[in-house]
């Protein structure tokens, strides 16, 4: 069992570094639970990039859906990620309802339905990154954490503001929409451009709105109260701030964003690490 705990942290280690480092700074005690759990969202969330049609897209989701229901025991034996999960949901006592709704909420991505509406974004981004904090400092901490539960929906709002505006281009390529439809009908910017990958100024604004809405959670998260315990589940978003304030710069290209050498990521959460107030900011 030692041997799945040991493949989901390299798994996160090669697809997620932020969180990779992150988890360095929790208990060690605690680390292999922050493992399978971010093992588990990396394959959750890259469903689209690992199935690039819907229907084994599909066939993906809800084999992860039965595993977490334990209707595959022996199959979830046999995949590391899952065993490593499993052992984890019930160390730690993690929701299954929680974890089954985040795999619903990821059928989005499957399809190219676009998201309608900024509450859309919210919603998704609550059940998706938004679980993963939740259910990482349920792994942290000991007890209640209704104090900090919309903290955690918070951060899953800025961390996914973040994913739609990195992976634009990647998106737009595969003609999915993640900018609200709302958003950009405000701005008067036209889907046909984001697929086109034309920075109207249009589109431009739209994005600044999404930018100065991450800002805000970021700065938000930054000022409350989150107990020290807690605070390694957080860290993740530390690189964040400056790369969102480096594409206000007016060679800006949106479906080029700018790249943060590996070293600076590290120094950032390295910093929030030591003072987390630094996280938005």
């Amino acid at each position: 069992m030692e041997d799945h705990f040991e493949y989901c942290a390299t798994l996160v280690h090669d697809h997620d570094r932020d969180r990779y480092l992150a988890t360095l700074f929790a208990p060690i005690e605690e680390r292999d639970g922050l493992f399978a759990l971010y093992a588990f969202d990396a394959e959750i969330s890259r469903v689209r990039d690992l199935a690039r049609e819907p229907m084994p897209g599909e066939i993906r989701l809800h084999w992860w859906r039965d595993v977490i229901l334990g209707e595959r025991t022996g199959e979830a034996a046999a995949n590391p990620v899952a065993a490593a999960l499993l052992e984890t949901q019930t160390r730690y006592g993690l929701a299954t309802e929680l974890l089954v709704d985040l795999i619903e909420a990821y059928r989005f991505d499957i399809y190219n339905e676009p998201m309608s509406r900024s509450e859309d974004l919210r919603s998704y981004a609550s059940r998706t990154a938004g679980a993963i904090f939740e259910l990482a400092t349920r792994i942290l901490m000991s007890g209640d954490i209704s104090a900090i539960s919309a903290l955690t929906a918070e951060a899953g709002v800025a961390q996914t503001i973040a994913n739609v505006l990195a992976r634009l281009s990647h998106h737009s390529a595969r003609h999915q929409m993640f900018v609200p439809l709302e958003i950009l009908r405000h701005y008067r910017a036209e889907p046909g451009d984001v697929f086109a990958m034309r920075a109207t100024p249009e589109l431009r604004a739209a994005l600044a709105e999404l930018r100065l809405r991450g800002r805000r959670h970021l700065a938000h998260l930054s000022a409350a109260d989150i107990p020290k315990t807690a605070q390694p589940a957080f860290l993740p978003l530390a690189p964040l701030w400056q790369w969102l304030l480096d594409m206000e710069r007016t060679d800006y290209d949106p479906f080029r964003p700018p790249q943060v050498p590996p070293w600076r990521r590290q120094w950032r959460i390295w910093r929030a690490a030591n003072s987390f107030s630094r996280i938005g900011g």
